[in-house]
């Protein structure tokens, strides 16, 4: 899909960002979760058949949870049986691991991003994935969407959970 930068428009011009590129995806609605998910992804991006990115190369970030939605550990479980190491499985707030809802009220949930590293120094004993150092470039987010958020502000379990995965 086409997709034109909002959200995060002060930050067009870097190294990363810019104003109109293309999303690719697919849904899930139901058919599989988590596991599955992550697990495709990480055949994609690793792969020799498709990119064969080196998995040295990759860290990821999954949900850190908070006193509304607990820690993702499904994502991170998954994570450490493809490889990844607990040094590069970041577990970040919900202002950069949470999707949605796309209003007040609806579907939302945990996501978990995929970064390759670029290869430059850390900019400092806190860099990570998600910093604006350029070190770390995100590449892939699967988003699991397997909550409601209620009216009045809490958080319930969905019946069918759906995965919106995207990397542009």
């Amino acid at each position: 899909q086409k997709c034109i930068r909002t959200g995060d428009i002060e930050s067009v011009g870097d190294a990363s960002h810019l104003t109109f590129f293309e999303m690719l995806g697919n849904w899930s609605l139901g058919d599989y979760f988590k596991e599955e998910a992550i697990r495709m992804s990480y055949e994609f991006l690793t792969s020799p058949r498709w990119l064969g990115i080196d998995p040295a190369r990759l860290s990821v970030t999954v949900f850190r949870g908070d006193e509304e939605v607990p820690r993702d550990e499904e994502s991170a479980s998954v994570w450490r049986s493809l490889g990844i190491p607990e040094s590069r499985i970041y577990f970040l707030p919900r202002e950069d691991n949470w999707w949605g809802p796309a209003g007040t009220t609806g579907p939302c949930g945990p996501d978990s991003e995929m970064f390759i590293d670029t290869g430059k120094a850390l900019c400092s004993s806190e860099c990570k994935p998600g910093c604006s150092c350029g070190k770390y470039f995100e590449i892939w987010n699967d988003v699991f969407m397997e909550y409601n958020k209620k009216a009045d502000g809490t958080y319930e379990k969905l019946d069918r959970r759906c995965v919106d995965t995207g990397m542009g």
